[in-house]
Order: C-alpha cells, then sequence, then structure tokens
C-alpha cells in the first residue's frame, strides 16, 4: 500500500490539474461571451444616438456607455491637466465616484495612478486630461492562473520522477527478495544431508572433545537452517505473535558467547533482564535477527583488541520493550552518525553495509518501533525499542 501512495497522489494530481483547466477555460469563454456582449450593446447604444435626432441621445448614450464600461471592470481614473483625479471607477477597495481632495479616499486613488500606469500607458484626452486604466480581471487570471497550472505541472512531473525511483527501488527489492528465498531453497538440501550425518555420529562412542564438537556442530546446522527461514521470510508479512524478548535475546546471547574470543583478546559478553517474562506482540524469527546483527556489529568493533559487549532487556513505556546492545570499542565518529543507518554505507574492508539498515527496517517496519544510536561517552549503543 505505501508503494501506491505516490502513484495515487499523482494521479489524484492530474485529475486535479485537468480539472483546474477545464474550469478556467470554461470561465474564460464565459467572460469572453460577456465581454461580446457588452460589447455589442455597446456598439448597439453608439449606433442608436448616432440616428436619434433629439438632443438628449448623446447625452443618455454617453450614460449608458459608462455604465457598460464600469460593467466591464476596467480599473479607470481620470485626471486633468494638473494631474489630479477627478473621476474613478472599478478601483479595487474603493469602487466609483467623483474625485474628492476632501475625500479619504482622494489620495488612495491618486497613488493608484502610478499602478494603472504600470499596466498601461494613459489616454491623452483633449478638454478632459489623462485616462488611467488597467487590466480586467480576466487579463489578470490569464496572467496568473497559467503560472500556477505550470507550477503544478512541474511539481507532477517531480513526483512522477520520485514514483518512477519508488517503483524502481520496489522492483529491486522484489528480485532480491525472489533471490534470497531461492537462496534459502537451495540450502535446504546440503542442510538435511549434514543433519543426517550428525545423527549417524550421535550413534557412536566419542570423547569428551568430539561429543563437544558436536553439540556445538548440532547448534551451527540449527542456526543454518535459522538463517535459510529468514531468507525465506524476505518479502513476506511479519508473523507478529506473543514472544518473550527475554527469552529471545538469551538466545541470541547464548549463541554468540560461545564463538567469541576467550584466549588472545578475549570478548566478554553480558546479558541482563528484569525478572519475569517480557512478552510483546513481535515476529521472533525477524526479532533475533535484528539483535544477533547489533551483536555481530559489536563483536567486529572489539576484534584484535577485545572488550565487553552489554546487552541489557527492559520494560519501556508503554508496555513494550527496549533491548539495548552496548559496546566499550572505539565508538561511532560524530561525522558518521547519519551515515550508519544508509544501506551499502560500512567503515569495513569487507563489509557490505546491510546489518544496521536490516535490523532498523524490521524494528521500524515489521513492529512500528525505533531503532536508535544511543549518544554515549564510550564504545557504540543502539536502543531497540519495540511496542507493547
Amino acid at each position: 500500500m505505501r508503494r501506491r501512495v505516490p502513484v495515487i497522489l499523482v494521479a489524484l494530481g492530474l485529475l486535479l490539474l485537468l480539472g483546474s483547466y477545464v474550469w478556467y477555460a470554461q470561465r474564460v469563454v464565459d467572460e469572453l461571451r460577456g465581454e461580446a456582449e457588452r460589447t455589442g450593446r455597446m456598439f448597439a447604444r453608439v449606433y442608436g444616438a448616432l440616428v436619434d435626432t433629439s438632443s438628449a441621445a448623446g447625452t443618455a448614450a454617453l450614460l449608458d456607455l459608462s455604465k457598460d464600461i464600469r460593467e466591464l471592470g476596467v480599473p479607470v481614473i481620470v485626471t486633468d491637466e494638473q494631474g489630479s483625479p477627478t473621476f474613478f471607477a472599478n478601483i479595487p477597495g474603493y469602487g466609483d465616484g467623483i474625485a474628492n481632495p476632501a475625500d479619504q479616499r482622494f489620495a488612495a486613488v491618486t497613488a493608484m495612478v502610478r499602478t494603472l500606469d504600470r499596466q498601461n500607458k494613459p489616454v491623452e484626452e483633449p478638454g478632459i486630461g489623462q485616462i488611467h486604466f488597467g487590466n480586467t480581471p480576466l487579463v489578470r487570471g490569464l496572467r496568473i492562473i497559467p503560472l500556477l497550472q505550470v507550477a503544478v505541472l512541474c511539481m507532477l512531473i517531480i513526483a512522477g520522477i520520485l514514483v518512477l525511483g519508488v517503483r524502481a527501488r520496489a522492483e529491486r527489492e522484489r528480485v532480491w527478495a525472489g533471490m534470497a528465498r531461492e537462496a534459502a531453497h537451495q540450502l535446504g538440501t546440503p542442510l538435511s544431508s549434514l543433519q543426517g550425518w550428525l545423527e549417524l555420529l550421535a550413534e557412536r562412542e566419542h570423547d569428551a572433545a568430539t561429543q563437544s564438537a558436536q553439540r556445538h556442530m548440532h547448534s551451527d546446522v540449527e542456526r543454518l537452517g535459522r538463517v535459510a527461514y529468514r531468507f525465506e521470510r524476505i518479502g513476506r508479512p511479519p508473523k507478529r505473535v506473543p514472544t518473550d524478548v527475554g527469552e529471545s535475546v538469551d538466545a541470541v546471547v547464548a549463541y554468540f558467547r560461545d564463538r567469541v574470543p576467550t584466549l588472545a583478546n578475549p570478548v566478554t559478553i553480558t546479558c541482563e533482564r528484569g525478572d519475569g517474562p517480557l512478552v510483546i506482540p513481535a515476529d521472533r524469527v525477524l526479532l533475533e535477527w535484528a539483535v544477533e546483527s547489533l551483536v555481530k556489529n559489536a563483536v567486529d568493533a572489539l576484534a584484535g583488541r577485545g572488550g565487553t559487549i552489554a546487552v541489557r532487556v527492559d520494560r519501556s513505556a508503554g508496555g513494550g520493550a527496549r533491548v539495548r546492545v552496548a559496546d566499550d570499542g572505539p565508538g561511532i565518529p560524530p561525522t558518521l552518525r547519519r551515515k550508519i543507518f544508509a544501506a551499502g554505507f560500512t567503515t569495513k574492508e569487507r563489509g557490505w553495509g546491510i546489518g544496521l539498515p536490516l535490523a532498523r527496517r524490521i524494528v521500524e517496519e515489521s513492529h512500528n518501533g525505533r531503532l536508535v544510536l544511543v549518544a554515549s561517552d564510550r564504545g557504540a549503543v543502539f536502543d531497540l525499542i519495540f511496542p507493547g
């Protein structure tokens, strides 16, 4: 659904743009039809005054013409030879009237003369003065509306480009998900074979060292099975069921504790949890994957120098759970703190840069939680926060 949102927004934007264009075009047609009607009426009135021989015909025609001109909505100001307004019509906010210096509108109308002159050159009329006129509402709309439509069109083009990028990323994700599931399918056969050989070895007598190796081999085969299962889960909806967070974290820590260096540059892993189970709705496979990614990063940070990794499970606000993974390694430089969650970014020579982005995606997208890098004086501290 999230992938469809940009497409829906672009479609709605196109419909809005087309609808506004049709509406505005129809409005322009109506305005032009009204102006044509008024122009025809003005011509008929002039022609009627020309053929009318009565003395009052000219005056009546001029009054009718002035009324029709006002109906056109053209802002008009008439000034005398000294440039002082004598009459104005269709001035926004001031209407029509005879300019009077005692009127409070006189100063505003005088200032409006310069505005109208910037729109159109004034007309000289002998015996009257100058006629200053502006643009009709239709002309103003013809100048502004197309600019707005071009702006909307540019926004839609940009949105379309973003949609294409989102679709391309979605297609790549589908390809990677398919490859991951195929890899999990291919791992199934050798894992089944290894499990069978381990069962045969278990039936024979061995010394303590061999039996210990067998136990670790069983654990590794089970881990490979979990990895294969994780690959099968890529691209599928999470299965959120009641899960004991402390128990899941203990399983991850126990696996790493048996495999970290203990002689040269030893690494110590501790796990603390509160009394009793801490159960939340979660996908246990994905939750363990996210915690494992952070612990693995901490182990890599301590490689060649040794140190301590402290994992702690607490109850968070709202009945959720917080898993903190902290190490006393070199930490993360401030200049890289904004980049560590970017896919493909890594400081390791042979790293892929997918551990932290994968963990964040599991926590935030699959569980609606948060994965944050906590400020610390030493080492790196990460909090995985899951809602209850």
